[in-house]
């Protein structure tokens, strides 16, 4: 069963709130060398690891895990709307296997999934249905979370589980580093803003456009040293990338979720997506890092990252 790994930051600003034309020829030039790395390992599937910002989970039923069985785009941020290629065997598969192994997962047979899982998608397929995947859900946002180790043990049994399928499979990681975005918390709350997060599925394009005019506007004020975000951190993101690099997953998932947001920020537990991704290639063996690319981006609201990785033993 071959297998490999690419896991990559995701900002919905993106062509909406560049940095400097250099530093996005930059980030594009990695971004294409990544898609060229997944072309030659050429998968008939990938297994996405990737948060939900209020767009497709809320507060009405909000799991710590969700296996999608199958999915739809809700179209954020103007990225394709509508129904992605999901491998409802495969997603059937992964999910029996990972309660086997004790984890508690959901499964859903209507996910609606945003920019955090559609965006990687078209950075390394040109487009979000291109490929059967398996959408992987992991609340990142959503308190209380439960402990960061979840994560490995997540991606240890999904590992696991395709370990068994005869396909070439591509593990994707998607989120983090460090970053601080506007996504609004239940917790202090204003009513309407609790009841969006509770019941806010479908919103108008005229509700969608302000939300995401509001993260535009963060954005800006972000980047002039205003609005009172926490600053991106590299040396929490370098900590992040070396860690996970060297398979020392105990350096990060054993600490408690305060350290995540003290160190990166609300939105930096986003990262136990590459945990997730990275814990199910190490189920194939000791992996090596092909790639690894890191820039701060206070544009994008994000320590914007992207790494490739393949098993020692070649398998890829």
């Amino acid at each position: 069963m071959p297998v490999a790994l690419c896991a990559t930051s995701h900002s919905p600003l993106i062509g909406l709130h560049d940095p400097e034309p250099g530093v996005r020829a930059e980030v594009d030039a990695e971004l294409a060398a990544a898609r060229a790395f997944v072309g030659d390992f050429a998968p008939d599937l990938a297994v996405i690891f990737a948060p939900d910002h209020y767009n497709g989970f809320l507060y009405d039923m909000m799991p710590s895990f969700c296996v999608g069985a199958a999915a739809t785009s809700v179209g954020d941020y103007g990225l394709p709307a509508g129904p992605l290629d999901v491998d409802r065997d495969a997603a059937y598969t992964i999910a029996e296997k990972v309660l086997a192994s004790g984890v508690d997962v959901a499964i859903s047979e209507d996910m609606r999934v945003d920019h955090g899982f559609v965006q990687p998608l078209t950075f390394l397929f040109g487009a979000p249905a291109a490929i059967p995947i398996v959408p992987v859900f992991v609340n990142c946002v959503a308190e209380p979370l439960g402990p960061a180790i979840r994560a490995r043990l997540l991606g240890t049994a999904v590992g696991e589980a395709v370990r068994g399928m005869d396909r070439r499979v591509l593990l994707i990681g998607s989120g983090g580093l460090s970053h601080d975005p506007p996504v609004p918390r239940l917790n202090g709350a204003p009513p309407e803003v609790a009841e969006r997060l509770k019941h806010g599925r479908n919103p108008s394009p005229e509700q969608r456009a302000l939300r995401e005019g509001r993260t535009v506007e963060a954005a800006s004020e972000f980047t002039h040293g205003r609005g009172g975000y926490r600053p991106l951190n590299p040396d929490w993101d370098a900590l992040v990338l070396r860690s996970l690099a060297a398979g020392d997953f105990a350096a990060v998932d054993e600490r408690d979720n305060e350290w995540f947001v003290a160190e990166g920020g609300h939105s930096a537990p986003e990262v136990r997506t590459w945990i997730a991704a990275y814990a199910a290639l190490a189920a194939a063996g000791p992996y090596t890092v092909r790639s690894s690319y890191y820039r701060a981006i206070p544009e994008w609201l994000a320590g914007f990252a992207t790494t490739t990785a393949v098993p020692l033993d070649g398998a890829a």
